[in-house]
C-alpha cells in the first residue's frame, strides 16, 4: 500500500469557508494550510481557530506561496473567473463555489483552462448528494415513477413581521454576481439537470420586491433579484418548473413535486437548504391511492456531521474531489456541470430582460 501525503489546501473566503468548508476538508483529512481574506484580522481570526499556519490578503500570493496542491475559492462570483484561472495556471486543484461565473463567457474560460490543464476541477454542488436529492436520482433511474413528465418546485420563505431594510452588500448588486437566482436557483437547476439530463430549451422571470437598502445611513436601491421562476423543457420530453420568492410573509419551506407515467414522488423542507435528515414520499398505481413516506436506504447516509446541516453533503463532495485527484480526472458535479447551469441563469436573465409576456388591452 502507497502511502501518499495529505492533500493541502488553501481557502480563499471566510464565510462559508469558515463555517462549512474547512470544518469538511479537515474531518476528510486534508490539510488547510493557508487561508485568504481580503480583511486580515479576519483570516488570522479563522486561521487562530483552525490552526492554519499561513494568513494572506493578497490571492495570488497565496496561490504562488503557499505549501499548497488545490484552492478552494469561496468568494463573491464576480471574482471567480480571474482567481480560477490563476489557480489553474499555477497547477493547483480547484473547488469553485457557485454561481460558477458572471456570465457564459467566464464559464466557458474557465471550463477550457480546466480541461486544457491536469488539474481536478469541481464545483460547489454539493447538495446533489444531500439524502433526498440523491435518492430521488436512484428512483428516477430506476424507473421507479416510469418516464418523468413533470417537476414542480415551491420556494417561499420569508419574515413573520417587518423587518429594518438590509444592509447593501455585493450579494445585492447583480454586476457582482448577487441575487437569489444565482445564489440558490442554481443549486435547483443543477439539481434538475443532475435528474432529467440536458435542458433544451427555458425561459423564466427574476423580480426585486424589495430592493431599499442601507449603505452609509442612505436608503439605497439594490439592483439583485429576492423571487424568480422558470420551466425547463429537458432533452428526453421532461418538462420542470420553479416559482421561488426569498421575501414572501410566511413562507413556510420547499416542496418537490414530481409526476411520471406511473406514480408521483415528494419531497419538502423548512428551509432554503435539503437537510441531512430528508424524506421523500411516493405513490404509484400498483400500490395504492395514498402518499407513503419511503424509507430512507442507510446509503444515502454515509456521514452524520450534526456541526452545520449543510457538512455532510459537502464532505461527500470533498471525497470525491479527493478521488478525482487521486484517478486524474474531474468527477461531477464539475466545471461543464457548472458552464451547463451558468447558461441557464444567463438565458433566464436575458428572458426576463426582454420581457416576453403577452399584453391584454
Amino acid at each position: 500500500m502507497i502511502n501518499r501525503k495529505p492533500l493541502r489546501i488553501g481557502i480563499i473566503g471566510v464565510g462559508f469557508g469558515s463555517k462549512v468548508q474547512i470544518p469538511a476538508f479537515l474531518s476528510e483529512g486534508v490539510v488547510v494550510s493557508a487561508v485568504c481574506a481580503e480583511h486580515k484580522d479576519r483570516a488570522e481570526k479563522v486561521a487562530k481557530e483552525f490552526e492554519i499556519p499561513q494568513v494572506y490578503t493578497d490571492y495570488k500570493k497565496m496561490i504562488i506561496d503557499a505549501d499548497i496542491d488545490a484552492v478552494s475559492i469561496v468568494t463573491p462570483p464576480f471574482l471567480h473567473h480571474e482567481m480560477t484561472i490563476e489557480a489553474i495556471k499555477a497547477g493547483k486543484h480547484v473547488i469553485c463555489e457557485k454561481p460558477f461565473a458572471l456570465n457564459i463567457q467566464e464559464a466557458t474560460e474557465m471550463l477550457n483552462a480546466a480541461t486544457n490543464s491536469n488539474i481536478t476541477a469541481m464545483i460547489a454542488h454539493e447538495f446533489r448528494f444531500a439524502p433526498a436529492r440523491a435518492y430521488i436520482k436512484e428512483l428516477i433511474q430506476q424507473n421507479y415513477i416510469g418516464a418523468i413528465r413533470d417537476i414542480h418546485i415551491a420556494l417561499f420563505l420569508g419574515p413573520t413581521m417587518p423587518i429594518a431594510f438590509k444592509a447593501m452588500t455585493w450579494g445585492s448588486e447583480s454586476t457582482k454576481g448577487g441575487g437569489f437566482l444565482g445564489a440558490l436557483g442554481s443549486h435547483y437547476l443543477d439539481c434538475l439537470r443532475d435528474w432529467c439530463g440536458e435542458m433544451e430549451a427555458i425561459n423564466g422571470q427574476v423580480v426585486s420586491h424589495d430592493p431599499s437598502r442601507i449603505l452609509n445611513n442612505e436608503k439605497v436601491i439594490a439592483d439583485s433579484d429576492d423571487a424568480f421562476s422558470f420551466k425547463v423543457k429537458f432533452s428526453n420530453g421532461a418538462l420542470a418548473s420553479m416559482n421561488a420568492n426569498s421575501v414572501a410573509p410566511y413562507g413556510d419551506g420547499v416542496r418537490i413535486d414530481i409526476y411520471g407515467t406511473e406514480g408521483a414522488l415528494r419531497t419538502t423542507q423548512t428551509g432554503f437548504n435539503p437537510t441531512p435528515d430528508g424524506k421523500v414520499w411516493a405513490a404509484r398505481y400498483s400500490d395504492g391511492p395514498e402518499m407513503k413516506e419511503l424509507s430512507m436506504p442507510e446509503r444515502h447516509f454515509p456521514i452524520i456531521d450534526n456541526r452545520d446541516q449543510r457538512l455532510p453533503a459537502f464532505r461527500i463532495l470533498v471525497k470525491r474531489f479527493l478521488q478525482g485527484i487521486e484517478e486524474g480526472t474531474s468527477l461531477y458535479p464539475n466545471f461543464y456541470d457548472g458552464l451547463k447551469c451558468q447558461q441557464a441563469l444567463d438565458a433566464i436573465r436575458l428572458f426576463s430582460s426582454e420581457e416576453h409576456w403577452k399584453k391584454f388591452s
